[in-house]
């Protein structure tokens, strides 16, 4: 049988999901499951690594059955994941020795406060065009060494392996034949030098981490091995890897330089191709690797929001002033504006342009009127104000103004907090027709590399827009909105 379909592997902040694209770019089969967060201080946010493995093998079982026979047609797999979360395991048997602890999580902050004071920011940021952050992986993988009882004993002896997310999975698929990251994700360590891409091994020294525990790095789209026969009953080539982001980037085919894309999950991160070499910023943005197929490597420039979508379940779950997250789109557009509300959801912090990571999350000019309904529509707006920020940001850097916005993940889907976005910036918000873009970039990647899309324009054919939204509020009203949240911001900090 031809093969007809790429199975894209998405593996997120709160959920697993597995979808089957076919030649069309369209979803044939899609499964979701999430898995517990753990939260075991303040500040601190772990997984279970055989839980992220067990939904991610679940759904991608059951997206495969649900196709019945034409399950056997599937050309390749691609895999997109949520970036910096840290994991190490045993090279023997597989077992991890901790948690994997979540890019959320902030237990180094105090560590990255120590390498501040110490004058490291700018030499780390020549080598990796990242901030020192716990946001990042390197400071995670310390703290396992230096916390887990003989975990650095037994790392220098070789015996233990570190990987984000999509090496996890490549390790469990391969039943721990293949230990590889991509280029996207080691951007994304504190361990990468996005000039040489290759681990830097001053910076490996600087965090104590050993060499021996690395994956290899390899190119975003390339066949890096094939499933165990236990996994999927069959060889299928794993042959896409991308970081979420990233992955986002390419399959919102942003593939020219000053093209922006914005997606809006757990966090919200907006990424800008840079073209084929590193543009430092100064303007507290994040210098990346966009990916690398083939020779070329193409870069972004990001910024980072740490709540976005998240803000939402804490309506839900925090507030309980809305039953699911589909409600809140209604409950914000009962009202025609906050009447003044400002909420600036630093719940875990504040990201890009700001990088202030003692923040609290704030509510400003409420009052008796103020309602459910007010506050649900500030939260909404506090996401696209955080995203008006960066590309401010982005623009500075860039030296261009930006000429439209591509939009996806799960909160691009609520028309309100779109349009809203149009408004502030004043240029075409565009969504396309598959809002799943993370998964679909993750497919394009393994499906260039296997061949089941012969190039990049094939690819462009697939991509469709679905709406546009165009700026429509009063020029004065967006003006006033913006002198608000600038009040707002500053209090916070």
């Amino acid at each position: 049988m031809k093969p007809s379909y790429i199975l894209a592997l998405d593996q997120g902040t709160t959920s697993s999901r597995a979808i089957v694209f076919d030649h069309e770019g369209n979803a044939v089969a899609t499964c979701q499951k999430e898995f517990p967060q753990y939260f075991p201080h303040p500040g601190w946010v772990e997984h279970n690594p055989v839980e992220i493995w067990a939904s991610q093998s679940a759904v991608m079982a059951e997206a495969v059955a649900s196709l019945g026979s034409a399950g056997n047609g599937i050309c390749g797999i691609g895999i997109t994941n949520q970036r910096e979360t840290t994991i190490v395991w045993d090279a023997a048997d597989g077992r991890p020795v901790y948690n994997a602890i979540v890019w959320q999580d902030r237990r180094t902050a105090a560590y990255c406060d120590e390498l501040k004071a110490q004058g490291l920011a700018e030499w780390i940021r020549s080598k990796t065009g990242l901030l020192i952050d716990a946001y990042f992986s390197a400071t995670k993988v310390k703290w396992i060494l230096d916390h887990v009882p003989g975990a650095r004993a037994r790392a220098e002896k070789g015996e233990l392996r570190f990987g984000t997310v999509d090496s996890w999975l490549v390790w469990n698929l391969t039943r721990g034949q293949v230990h590889v990251t991509d280029v996207t994700n080691a951007s994304r360590t504190l361990l990468f030098n996005v000039h040489t891409l290759a681990w830097d091994e001053e910076l490996l020294k600087l965090f104590d981490i050993p060499a021996s525990m690395l994956p290899r790095v390899a190119s975003s789209s390339e066949v890096y091995g094939c499933t165990h026969a236990s996994v999927l009953g069959d060889c299928v080539p794993i042959a896409g890897m991308a970081g979420d982001q990233q992955a986002a980037l390419f399959g919102q085919m942003c593939v020219e330089p000053g093209s922006v894309k914005s997606t809006y999950g757990t966090g919200s991160f907006l990424l800008m191709n840079s073209g084929s070499k590193p543009m430092d910023s100064r303007n507290n943005l994040l210098t990346t690797v966009a990916w690398k197929i083939g020779d070329r490597v193409d870069y972004a420039l990001e910024g980072s929001i740490f709540v976005a979508g998240s803000v939402v379940q804490w309506l839900r779950d925090g507030l309980g002033i809305i039953r699911s997250s589909d409600e809140v789109e209604a409950l914000a557009a009962s009202v025609p504006d906050t009447d003044g509300v400002v909420f600036v959801p630093a719940l875990t912090g504040l990201g890009a342009p700001w990088w202030n990571a003692q923040a609290k999350g704030s509510l400003y000019g409420i009052t008796r009127g103020t309602t459910a309904a007010h506050i649900a529509r500030a939260a909404l707006e506090g996401i696209a104000f955080q995203t008006m920020d960066i590309v401010a940001a982005m623009e500075k850097d860039a030296g261009v103004p930006l000429q439209s916005l591509k939009v996806d993940g799960g909160a691009a889907r609520n028309n309100l907090l779109m349009q809203f976005q149009a408004d502030l910036l004043g240029v075409d918000v565009v969504r396309p027709k598959t809002t799943e873009t993370t998964a679909l970039g993750a497919a394009f990647l393994a499906g260039l590399a296997t061949g089941f899309w012969p190039d990049i324009d094939a690819l462009k054919a697939v991509w469709q827009t679905e709406r546009r939204f165009t700026p429509s509020l009063d020029p004065s009203a967006v003006a006033a909105a913006k002198s608000l949240w600038a009040n707002a911001i500053q209090r916070t900090l």
